[in-house]
C-alpha cells in the first residue's frame, strides 16, 4: 500500500435478519469516505435502519468493469471505501472480484469485515460433511446446461452447495434427484435468517415431495446443500470404467472406445479419453 492511499474494506451484511450486522460492519459503514453497492436503493434501506448517512455508488456485474478505475483512482488518492452486495459476503456470486483483484495489483489494502454469507449458514445447519465442500454458486438457467453440469458432479465425494431461485428450484432438485439419485442425502435451506426460513429435506426425494406439497416452500431464495458420493462407490465405479474401456480398446480406436463409455456411464468424454490414453500406453508395456 502507499503512504496515501486508501482502503477498500469488503463488508458483509445481513442476509435477512438486519440484526445480524455485527458492531464492527457498522462503525466501518460510518467511518469511511463512500460506499460501493449492488443496488444503492436496496442498501438504503440498511444505512437508514443504521442511521448512517454516506455517499453511494453503484457497482454491479454490469458496470463494475467500467466503473473500477474511477474507484480505484478514488482510493489511490486517498479516500476510504466500503464494497457491500445487496446481501451477506461481497464476491460470493456477488460482484466485486475485478475490483479487489485490481486493488491488490495496485498495493491497495484489501480489509475483510466478516458476517454472514448464506452458504456457510446453511452448512452449519445442514447435518451433512463440512470438512471438505463445494461452492457451486448458481447452476445454469438452461435445463441442458444445467443437467450437463450436474452430471459433471456426479461423482464428486464432498458435500456440494448450490444457490438457486425460486422459479427454478423445482426444476433443478429434479434434476439432481434423476442425477444424484432420489436417497442423496440433501437438504434445502429457504430464507435463511428471515421470517419464513425453513430448512427441508434429508434426502433429495424428501425435498421434492415437500416442494410440490407446499406453494410457499417455492418461493424466495433458497441453497441446497447436497452430500457428495461414498468414495467407495465412486473407487467401484471407475474400476468398472476401466475393464469396460480394456475389453472395448481391443476392438475399437481410442476416441470411438471413450465415446461408448462415456454415453453409457454418464460419464465426461475428455477425462474417458484421456483415461484410454492411459490404459492403451500402459498395455503396450
Amino acid at each position: 500500500m502507499t503512504d496515501h492511499s486508501g482502503t477498500l474494506y469488503v463488508v458483509a451484511t445481513p442476509i435477512g435478519n438486519l440484526a445480524d450486522i455485527s458492531q464492527r460492519a457498522i462503525q466501518v459503514l460510518s467511518e469511511v469516505d463512500f460506499i460501493a453497492a449492488e443496488d444503492t436503493r436496496h442498501s438504503r434501506q440498511l444505512l437508514n435502519y443504521l442511521a448512517i448517512s454516506k455517499p453511494m455508488v453503484s457497482m454491479h456485474e454490469h458496470n463494475e468493469r467500467q466503473k473500477a478505475e474511477a474507484l480505484l483512482d478514488r482510493l489511490l488518492g486517498g479516500e476510504s471505501m466500503a464494497l457491500i452486495s445487496d446481501a451477506g459476503t461481497p464476491l460470493i456470486s456477488d460482484p466485486g472480484y475485478h475490483l479487489v483483484r485490481l486493488a491488490r495489483e495496485k498495493h491497495i489494502q484489501v480489509t475483510p469485515v466478516p458476517g454472514a454469507c448464506a452458504l456457510i449458514a446453511a452448512l452449519s445447519v445442514s447435518g451433512l460433511p463440512t470438512d471438505h465442500f463445494r461452492f457451486e454458486g448458481f447452476l445454469p438457467h438452461k435445463p441442458s446446461a444445467r443437467q450437463s453440469r450436474l452430471q459433471a458432479l456426479s461423482n464428486e465425494i464432498v458435500t456440494m452447495v448450490f444457490y438457486e431461485s425460486g422459479h427454478r428450484i423445482v426444476d433443478s432438485v429434479e434434476d439432481m434427484k434423476a442425477i444424484f439419485g432420489e436417497q442423496r442425502p440433501a437438504i434445502l435451506a429457504r430464507e435463511i435468517t428471515k421470517t419464513f426460513e425453513t430448512v427441508l429435506g434429508s434426502t433429495l426425494a424428501e425435498i421434492a415431495l415437500q416442494l410440490g406439497a407446499d406453494d410457499n416452500q417455492r418461493k424466495g431464495e433458497f441453497v441446497l446443500v447436497i452430500q457428495g458420493r461414498e468414495k467407495q462407490e465412486v473407487d467401484t465405479d471407475m474400476g468398472s470404467v476401466d475393464r469396460l474401456l480394456t475389453l472395448l480398446l481391443e476392438e475399437m480406436p481410442v476416441k470411438q472406445a471413450s465415446r461408448v463409455v462415456a454415453r453409457f456411464m454418464n460419464l465426461s468424454k475428455n477425462d474417458l479419453y484421456k483415461r484410454a490414453l492411459e490404459i492403451k500406453a500402459k498395455d503396450a508395456k
